[in-house]
């Protein structure tokens, strides 16, 4: 039997979801609140009224704690001893309002500075950047996937189009770090904007380089992922440009089936299929890959870069597998891609590749986490709202890539928030101090107050210096 229970709504001295302070703080340790304050000061117009750049931190928080609307800023609102001092709904919606395209490209800036200051301060405590794995190996270097999600929407918004799923809504395009779960960049397109449009990726690629601290862009191996939708020569051929920047990039991109690409198969003899291997290392039952380029004559007469390589996979079609007529015929699925890595095992390159299906868990988890529901009609607020998606995103992973560890550093953003985000705790004053005290009997205890005990040791940003008036 359960205890009987009678429940008031008179509680004081009571926090919940205690454990996002954490996030908030994270965010004042990086500098990101004071990068967004200095990007929008032009916005404050009189110094009593709430530091706009503070109300873009608090609503990142509220979307990593899960909240969904504006208006959800009354959770950290109404607990002004844990929080602060938090805006109204009126005051953020115009927060967002005000926000023009200098503004935005601000807010981007001022993340990639708070990126820089937080890699660097994950140095000095001794964590060292994650690396990405593939087929049971680490891979070299930094690894990058851009993919694009459709986005429904349920009302009349600016730019909002029907998209080639039948839907409605939005079609941004994304650029998630693999190493880490960090959401790079990422543009707000119509519904109907096109899945393959080389000018968009470029963007977004260069938008997330801009992101990446300068001793790792120049100085660390770049991989460029994506699925078909990248495989654009203007893309491919950006990317090779790249490395007359100083960025050591190379790309994997899936490769059109086209009828030469199903004329190189039919030519291949079976001594070309070898095996393909799992995520693990280990065989992948019933696969095979191999590499399509010697028969594929006149790539770099048709546009392609120099040194590209095809390689196809072909397997048994698992359950529910979309197949063309040329895997019909054949009984078989056949996947290929393209990549300029001149060396390395097929099976290795082709399972670091499939690698990249990866992102579709960052896009699902940000779905969850901002992305998925856009506030207002009015499209420069929702281009506003998914930075600050991106910005909750990261401020997720550099929390469980320093201040967390064991599963909590591995797992989903909703069980981040069921054992340590949404914690309920004691707010107590004593000894010149606010505490936060945690039930002893909840099973995370000790890794929340780890987390804060391990942020307290990052360096504390500068602050900066201010202008002097001139004397006349």
């Amino acid at each position: 039997m359960r205890p009987v229970v009678t429940v008031t709504a008179d509680g004081r001295g009571v926090a919940s979801h205690a454990g996002s302070r954490l996030l908030a703080d994270l965010a004042e340790v990086t500098g990101l609140r004071q990068e967004f304050s200095d990007a929008l000061a032009r916005l404050r117009q009189r110094r009593a009224g709430h530091d706009p750049g503070r109300v873009l931190v608090d609503l990142a928080v509220m979307l990593a704690d899960g909240g969904e609307a504006i208006s959800d800023l009354a959770v950290l609102r109404d607990q002004p001893d844990l929080f602060g001092p938090v805006a109204s709904t009126a005051t953020a919606w115009r927060v967002l309002d005000a926000i023009d395209n200098r503004a935005l490209a601000g807010l981007r800036q001022a993340r990639a500075v708070a990126r820089d200051r937080f890699w660097a301060q994950r140095d000095d405590i001794g964590r060292v950047l994650p690396a990405a794995l593939a087929a049971g190996r680490e891979l070299p270097g930094l690894v990058l996937d851009l993919d694009a999600s459709l986005i429904d929407v349920h009302s009349d918004k600016q730019s909002a189009a029907a998209t080639f799923k039948g839907g409605f809504g939005y079609h941004p395009l994304l650029c998630w770090l693999d190493n880490t779960g960090e959401a790079l960049a990422g543009r707000l397109r119509p519904g109907n904007a096109g899945a393959n449009t080389a000018t968009d990726h470029i963007a977004v690629l260069d938008d997330a380089l801009a992101q990446i601290p300068d001793a790792y862009r120049h100085g660390t191996p770049i991989l460029v992922r994506t699925d078909g939708a990248g495989c654009s020569k203007d893309f491919l051929t950006h990317i090779r440009s790249l490395r007359d920047q100083g960025v050591q990039a190379e790309f994997s991109v899936g490769f059109t089936m086209t009828d030469a690409v199903k004329a190189a198969i039919d030519a291949l003899p079976r001594w070309a299929w070898l095996p393909a291997i799992e995520a693990d290392g280990e065989l992948r039952d019933h696969a095979e890959v191999a590499e399509l380029t010697g028969l594929l004559p006149g790539l770099v007469q048709a546009g392609w870069p120099t040194g590209m390589r095809v390689i196809v996979r072909r397997e048994h079609p698992h359950p529910g597998a979309q197949l063309s007529l040329f895997d019909q015929g054949h009984g078989l699925r056949y996947q290929a891609f393209a990549t300029d890595t001149p060396l390395g095992q097929l099976a290795h390159l082709e399972a670091r590749h499939r690698a990249h299906a990866r992102v579709e868990d960052r896009i699902r988890e940000a779905k969850d986490t901002g992305l998925g529901r856009f506030p207002s009609r009015a499209f420069a607020i929702n281009a506003v709202w998914l930075e600050l998606a991106l910005a909750a995103a990261d401020l997720i992973a550099w929390t469980q890539t320093t201040l967390l560890t064991g599963d909590l550093a591995k797992a989903e953003p909703k069980a981040l928030r069921y054992r340590l985000l949404h914690v309920a705790a004691r707010i107590t004053r004593g000894q010149r101090k606010l505490f936060v005290r945690i039930a002893e009997h909840w099973p995370w205890r000790t890794d929340l107050a780890a987390a804060f005990a391990c942020l307290a040791t990052l360096p504390q940003p500068q602050p900066q210096p201010q202008p002097q008036p001139q004397q006349t």
